[in-house]
């Protein structure tokens, strides 16, 4: 992939980020319901570790931060390592030479695995 290529795709994916915010803002989920439902949440009658995130993020975009917490706390807490990946991710993709993803450290990964689990097991048995 050329560089310009590389840019191009990374200013289409940033601009579908600012889209989905957009929609979010415009058209929460509490007030409309073309949203996906969670097909985990759906059949196994369980939240997944990424139930609310939506409404969440809607909430978030809309300041609203113990909402968003209260909806899904793991992922406003990830929120901002994931928006550091993004921009560091994207800056590398607008430089000259070859492109090569964040590389987390192997821990971080686990740690995160780990508390992904102890979080879904929690908010399931204590609701």
């Amino acid at each position: 992939m050329t560089l310009t290529q590389r840019r191009q795709l990374a200013n289409l994916l940033l601009a579908a980020a600012f889209l989905v915010c957009a929609v979010l803002l415009l058209y929460p989920p509490a007030s409309t319901n073309f949203y996906p439902a969670c097909p985990i949440h759906r059949y196994l009658h369980i939240d997944c570790p990424g139930c609310g995130a939506t409404r969440a993020l809607a909430a978030l975009l809309h300041g609203r931060i113990v909402e968003a917490l209260r909806l899904n706390a793991l992922f406003v807490l990830l929120l901002p390592v994931v928006l550091a990946g993004g921009i560091e991710s994207y800056r590398r993709a607008l430089l000259p030479g070859g492109f090569r993803w964040p590389q987390p450290p192997v821990p971080a990964v686990y740690a995160t695995l780990a508390v992904t689990i102890i979080f879904s097991v929690a908010r399931n048995v204590l609701r």
